[in-house]
């Protein structure tokens, strides 16, 4: 079965250089990035974008910077640093940002894979991974830096200030000033951009290179689609390297043109949302997630008269409020009344609580997001979307469209995008938007593809009747229960997640006659809770282990069994034993993706005492697991687990064709 959508034609700039000079002439004096610094906003305008990433650009063809280098790019989302990335592709070099929390062994891998020469990072905290990792990787040669708080004392000859790097580009452009300028334009369309690692799931980190043209094309779709502008404010305060983030904040601000704006912390993200209200949103599952525990915790500690009158106007925004989003003529007259009060004193405010009230599109993709929490931010008032993409697809496969938006699809596929699925229900994809290779890695760049050039993307799911696409879950962790039922992890991990109590969970059934999980508790909604019934603690352990809690997970549990119970598909996968792991999963430990993913067989392996502890019916189980620590240090945490049954319902066995 295959889908297919056309891509409009295009007279855009073809090069990321291109675009540069292209709004630096059209709307030179127009904001295209602001940075808040202790407490003030500060603002590049498209004209001094072009010109601190040209000066940047001779910096770095002093350094002997070359077409198809790779140059790192480590830190938060910093005006340099994205100029630092511009300043590269202008000499036909390609960026390559690494996740800013990672360990330096982690990035070890990155910087011998990709043969980094120059690294732009941050601040002293990246500056001292670059060292570490330097002794492993001789090739690695200069590093330089944007924030020098800290690095007073650093004599090390391979540092190297912005305002250095700065200063030698003036020289180098003196000596030699049409490099640049030549550089630029030699770029073609269909050389390297950028380079992105995937996350590792299943394996080493593999680069995927990713072109001028598939980048810019993703783009220009997405702007035709949503009639994006110059006049829109994006707030990027994700991972660069993520490319979910880049494709926003990065691709689309060059290709769009608009005003990117900087947090000034991770810590003050919220806060500085507010300052923006941002136009054009994207946030990934877990982001929304958090935003709605805040939202709960906030209302357990209201009056009494304020969690009666938010339940009602919930209850009524659940039943019509994504209609209303959607302009259904079918809703009444009363209820768009009462729910016009309701957005008064509730949704309203509600969205400015969440820095939304300027929201005009936003976007969540990176994992499937739970159906309750999908419709709860739609059913508020916000335009909220889901799409479906990869790093290999540069993001834009599928994205729902206005007044097309279901919780249980990700849209049809935009233009220019080919769907078929495969006979073993795997979704496989032609895309402009295709990267170029794996870097240095031809055989996984050839097995990623059919013989007739189809892009795996290891994905299950169908296209519906009206040609939107269901993504059931990734094709390798779909399997089935010892009956012959569909098991589905993925699926009930989100609907587990729903609850604010919930931050992770892990579910097991594949073969088995019945379906278990871990749960990771959050410790500041369930740390909150205990609190107000006077229940201390002292520490996550210590709370994750007590039966108060335990009773309260167990409650999520079960609702979420009762739901499950309705599905004709997937009633077999209620939850019947649990536990309440002893720690927080933790990417450092290994047992999430730096993107926050599950690492599923390595969860599974490294805790397969308690996995078989479940199966065997035990009502507890000891551990004792090592964990990594921020500074470095390794230690151990241990704990005698109690393992709970969850009450199991009836299902709707009525066979679905």
């Amino acid at each position: 079965m295959v889908h297919t959508a056309s891509t409009p034609s295009s007279g855009w700039p073809a090069t990321f250089p291109a675009w540069v000079e292209h709004h630096a002439r059209q709307r030179g004096q127009r904001p295209a990035m602001r940075e808040k610094d202790l407490g003030i906003w500060q603002t590049i305008t498209w004209k001094e974008v072009a010109e601190q990433a040209e000066e940047l650009a001779n910096g770095l063809a002093a350094l002997g910077v070359r077409k198809g280098e790779h140059v790192a790019i480590v830190g938060e989302n910093r005006p340099r640093l994205y100029l630092a990335m511009i300043a590269s592709q202008y000499l036909g070099a390609i960026p390559v940002p690494l996740y800013q929390d990672a360990i330096a062994a982690e990035m070890l891998y990155v910087l011998q894979d990709a043969e980094v020469r120059v690294a732009v990072v941050e601040d002293q905290e990246q500056v001292d991974k670059m060292l570490e990792a330097r002794d492993s990787c001789p090739a690695l040669q200069t590093i330089v830096y944007d924030d020098p708080r800290g690095l007073r004392n650093y004599a090390d000859e391979s540092l190297l200030s912005f305002e250095s790097l700065a200063g030698m580009g003036k020289k180098f452009k003196a000596e030699n000033p049409g490099h640049v300028a030549q550089a630029k334009a030699e770029v073609r369309p269909d050389e390297p951009a950028a380079m992105f690692y995937t996350s590792g799931t299943t394996g080493k980190p593999k680069g995927v290179v990713l072109t001028h043209h598939a980048l810019i094309d993703r783009a220009l779709v997405i702007q035709d689609l949503e009639q994006l502008t110059d006049r829109e404010d994006v707030l990027a305060y994700l991972p660069p390297a993520w490319i979910g983030q880049n494709m926003f904040s990065y691709t689309q601000f060059l290709v769009t043109g608009f005003t990117v704006n900087h947090p000034e912390s991770p810590e003050t993200v919220s806060i500085d949302m507010h300052d923006i209200g941002p136009t054009y949103y994207f946030a990934p599952p877990r982001v929304l997630e958090g935003l709605l525990t805040q939202v709960m915790i906030r209302m357990e500690d209201a009056s009494a008269l304020k969690r009666k009158l938010f339940h009602a106007c919930m209850g009524l925004a659940r039943r019509v409020g994504t209609r209303i989003l959607d302009k259904d003529p079918t809703v009444g007259a009363w209820d768009r009344f009462k729910y016009a009060v309701g957005d008064l004193l509730i949704y309203g405010p509600l969205r400015n609580a969440l820095g939304m009230s300027r929201v005009r599109v936003a976007y969540t993709a990176g994992e499937a997001i739970g159906p309750d929490l999908f419709e709860f931010y739609r059913s508020i008032g916000i335009n909220l979307k889901q799409l479906y993409g990869s790093t290999e697809t540069s993001v834009f496969v599928c994205v729902q469209s206005d007044g097309q938006v279901r919780a249980d699809t990700v849209g049809p596929p935009v233009a220019g995008v080919e769907i078929r699925v495969a006979e073993n229900g795997e979704i496989q994809v032609k895309s402009p938007g295709l990267f170029k290779e794996y870097y240095k890695n031809p055989e996984a760049t050839a097995e990623s593809f059919t013989p007739d050039g189809w892009y795996h993307t290891g994905d299950a799911g169908y296209l519906d009747t009206d040609g939107q696409l269901k993504i059931i879950d990734r094709a390798k962790d779909v399997g089935k229960l010892a009956d012959g039922s569909l098991f589905a992890p993925k699926y009930i991990e989100n609907k587990l997640k729903f609850f604010p109590f919930i931050k992770e969970a892990v579910a097991f059934g594949n073969g088995r006659d019945e379906v278990c999980a871990f749960i990771n508790i959050d410790l500041e909604a369930v740390g909150n809770w205990a609190e107000r019934r006077g229940l201390p603690y002292a520490g996550y352990t210590d709370l994750a282990g007590k039966q108060e809690v335990l009773e309260l997970i167990r409650d999520c549990v079960e609702k979420v069994n009762a739901d499950l119970a309705q599905d004709p598909k997937l009633c077999a996968c209620q939850v019947a034993r649990f536990l309440v792991l002893h720690k927080e999963l933790d990417p450092d430990d290994d047992e999430l993706t730096r993107t926050r993913k599950v690492r599923r067989g390595f969860i599974a392996q490294k805790y397969g005492v308690l996995v078989d502890a479940l199966y065997a019916g035990r009502e507890h189980q000891f551990i004792e697991t090592e964990v990594k620590f921020e500074d470095g240090r390794i230690g151990k945490i241990s704990a005698d687990l109690r393992i709970l049954p969850a009450k199991v319902f009836p299902g709707d066995m009525k066979k679905v064709a």
